[in-house]
């Protein structure tokens, strides 16, 4: 018997395989963004130069939108008076310190308990996922006061919860805890949300292999699964430490705004700005812009490496 050839594949099918066409006898390269696709100008790109030019005008306005105003925040905070005071200068100093410290720990309960959940609600099938499900995603769309008044109802002293924590002494509401609490529960839902997206599109033939080889199942979930889940762990956290960094309404209304103890960031710049200082509440915002800047870019910058494998 004769061997039988494995079926071969066009030659514009092997050049798209190496990321290269066939231009007269010869391979030219082409890149590929990140994903995969390729760069406009290629022949997928169907778009004429007029589909081009409406597609950059649009997403143009939409970038003009979101840049102008920030770019406006720090040209008025540069450009405004002597704001530098004492009061100022603490007023920063409290805000800013309680709000990474809370935000810190908020985070590690978040990606402690979230990962767990995510990982339930992307691989197992249970009787009432539909609402579990649901009931994550609740906070995104929950106005924050409503949710400020629901923690304030289940935790305050006269809550469902909080009067029996009263009773043993513990009060939660206006404290720092009720401030970690109000951030939890807006935040963790953006973090769930794409933990389990990122859990669901792992090749579970991959896992499958790992198991064949001996693995167990713990070593298969931190060798393997954990690894390629990385990049939606990772911008799921980001996510949630933004919302958290930003949350005011839940705050204010389970946690006050009571200096050093719950005036987070964001409740110090409604402070200032509501008590006519201006220039200060210019200042505040500024650095609470730039620490986000900050995090933002070096934790999409760790999430490149991790995706490059570097």
């Amino acid at each position: 018997m004769t061997a039988v050839d494995p079926p071969r594949k066009h030659s514009t099918e092997l050049a798209l395989d190496s990321g290269s066409f066939l231009e007269g006898g010869r391979t030219t390269g082409l890149p590929r963004t990140r994903q995969g696709a390729w760069t406009a100008g290629s022949p997928t790109d169907t778009g004429g130069p007029f589909a081009m030019a409406t597609l950059w005008g649009l997403a143009g306005i939409l970038l003009l939108f979101l840049i102008v105003p920030v770019v406006a925040l720090i040209g008025r905070a540069l450009s405004s008076g002597e704001h530098e005071n004492a009061q100022t200068l603490r007023v920063l100093q409290q805000a800013l310190s309680l709000s990474l410290g809370t935000t810190a720990v908020t985070m590690a309960v978040v990606v402690t308990l979230g990962t767990p959940l995510a990982y339930l609600l992307a691989r197992r099938r249970f009787s009432g996922a539909a609402v579990v499900e649901a009931l994550v995603d609740l906070p995104i769309v929950l106005p924050p006061a409503v949710a400020g008044i629901a923690l304030l109802v289940t935790f305050g002293r006269n809550g469902v919860l909080g009067r029996w924590l009263d009773q043993a002494g513990i009060t939660v509401g206006f404290t720092t805890v009720a401030v970690i609490m109000a951030q939890i529960f807006v935040a963790a839902p953006f973090y769930v949300i794409a933990a389990r997206g990122g859990f669901a599109r792992v090749d579970r033939d991959l896992e499958a292999v790992a198991a064949d080889l001996g693995a167990p199942p713990g070593k298969v979930l931190r060798s393997v699964t954990l690894p390629l889940v990385a990049p939606s762990l990772i911008a799921g956290a980001v996510l949630a430490w933004a919302r958290a960094l930003g949350e005011f309404g839940a705050t204010i209304m389970f946690a006050g705004n009571f200096p050093g103890v719950t005036q987070t960031m964001p409740l110090a710049i409604y402070g200032r700005f509501g008590a006519g200082d201006l220039s200060a509440a210019l200042l505040l915002s500024v650095v609470l812009l730039i620490a986000s800047l900050v995090v933002l870019f070096g934790v999409r910058l760790a999430g490149d490496r991790i995706r490059d494998g570097g």
